[in-house]
């Protein structure tokens, strides 16, 4: 009786649309069970409503009926598991919020390191990609940096000269804790990735030391881009042509 309360008032706390499981309920793992008999009540009373297997949301009523939780929302409850981040979002609809590209993906691609995941509800539809490194709450927007120089030469409705300069922008925004740990992750991706962020952060100024980065890579190969060096006048130092 005491866990069916304790479930009703922290349901009770929580905004209309927004999702959750058992986790945020605060509910311990071995009363899983006899929570999911008590969110079957609250379901048949209306209380809650189910989206997916284990998450749920509180039905928000407007003058035109009721409302399901936005994209964000219904996203969120794929990339988080037990209350912590496991995946993100990235691919074509990353790089359209990050002002890349103008374009919209039909279908989003999801990264995560420790399962696949892959969604097909409603307009909801993502397809599974692995991801270079463990996702954390700290790391998946740096990652997503990453991800955008691995596909830079692939962005639709874009070129590389205006990714470059773009991304520079925003990276020039992170702090040097921030600027450490994506060289630590940029070791994981392909030499073409390390390169590029090499010639930009040196471009930078930035203080961060890049000889870990640049031995990373073989002296003897070359990446292209495309690029000229009045477009990023550090790239012969990262053998981009």
């Amino acid at each position: 009786m005491k866990l069916t309360q304790n479930i009703r008032n922290k349901i009770k706390e929580l905004p209309e649309g927004k999702t959750f499981g058992y986790a945020d309920l605060g509910i311990a793992t071995e009363d899983y069970q006899t929570a999911a008999k008590v969110m079957e009540r609250l379901q048949s009373k209306g209380i809650v409503k189910k989206i997916s297997k284990g998450v749920f949301y509180k039905p928000k009523q407007t003058v035109f009926g009721e409302l399901k939780p936005d994209y964000n929302e219904q996203l969120r409850t794929y990339l988080f598991e037990n209350g912590k981040r496991i995946a993100y979002e990235t691919g074509f609809s990353l790089y359209n919020r990050l002002g890349l590209t103008t374009q919209m993906a039909f279908r989003i691609k999801i990264a995560s390191r420790s399962k696949r995941i892959s969604i097909n509800r409603g307009a909801l539809k993502a397809d599974a990609v692995k991801s270079y490194a463990e996702v954390t709450d700290r790391n998946y927007e740096l990652l997503g940096f990453l991800d955008a120089f691995k596909d830079i030469k692939r962005i639709p409705d874009s070129n590389v000269k205006t990714s470059v300069k773009i991304l520079s922008g925003k990276i020039k925004d992170l702090d040097e804790k921030q600027i450490v740990e994506m060289l630590k992750y940029a070791i994981l991706y392909p030499p073409r990735v390390r390169a590029l962020l090499g010639a930009i952060l040196e471009n930078a100024n930035n203080t961060v030391n890049l000889q870990k980065l640049k031995e990373s890579l073989n002296p003897l190969s070359s990446y292209e881009l495309g690029m000229k060096e009045s477009d990023l006048p550090t790239l012969k130092n990262w053998n981009i042509v």
